[in-house]
């Protein structure tokens, strides 16, 4: 069990759309969205036709956000390939089950890059990759989503549970929006894991981190009462 029972505040996780074929449009994408409020990191998750990683549209989009992360203090994390961090000088790679093993990325990446891990639905996958040695796990998806097809339905109880037990930071994902949030934040989710509900939101980007933040501040604000 964690040592401080005071909760921190949960914070966003933004991913990219799968793909992007417009990066300058998308760097003024994420501008917008930073100018809503606070983003504690951006993952880049492009994947080509057959689902595997789009090595170079990773590339080039890491390297056209990355001066933005860097002057707003957001965490840049690459999606699959603990090399391709490396080789960007990211802040953070995420890793899914078939990818490369945590202990293996941990000693490519050395100890100052975060490793965060996908489990799914499962406890026991997370303890493991705990004990391998990764910075936060990743739970869901808690409802449907379009922006990835193969999910595993997870249960808001998972979060709770890695508050009580585990004391590595919980990720939740999978279809949230501004409108189905808060029951995460409540259960426990430490940041929300967040695609499609920003990038698509019909009022903008900014618009929808600004949004997300006020749900995040009143389900935490509830949550203590």
């Amino acid at each position: 069990m964690a040592n401080d029972p005071v909760r921190e505040r949960s914070r966003l996780y933004l991913i990219t759309p799968p793909r992007i074929d417009d990066v300058a449009g998308f760097v003024s994408q994420f501008e917008a969205a930073i100018a809503g409020g606070d983003i504690a990191s951006l993952q880049v998750r492009l994947k080509q036709d057959d689902d595997t990683l789009d090595t170079a549209a990773t590339r080039a989009v890491a390297q056209a956000i990355k001066p933005l992360c860097n002057a707003n203090d957001i965490a840049l994390f690459i999606n699959d390939s603990p090399q391709l961090a490396r080789a960007l000088e990211a802040d953070g790679v995420h890793l899914g089950a078939d990818d490369m093993d945590i202990a293996e990325a941990r000693t490519l990446l050395g100890d100052d890059v975060i490793i965060g891990a996908t489990c799914k639905n499962s406890r026991h996958a997370a303890l493991v990759a705990g004990e391998a040695g990764a910075d936060y796990v990743a739970f869901g998806a808690f409802y449907p989503t379009s922006t990835k097809a193969d999910t595993t339905p997870a249960d808001p109880g998972i979060l709770s549970w890695c508050q009580m037990f585990l004391t590595l930071p919980c990720v939740a994902i999978g279809g949230i929006t501004v409108q189905n949030a808060s029951p995460l934040v409540t259960a426990g989710a430490d940041f929300l894991a967040v695609s499609s509900a920003v990038w698509t939101h019909h009022d903008g980007p900014a618009a929808a981190v600004a949004m997300f933040n006020r749900v995040i501040d009143e389900s935490m604000s509830a949550s203590t009462l």
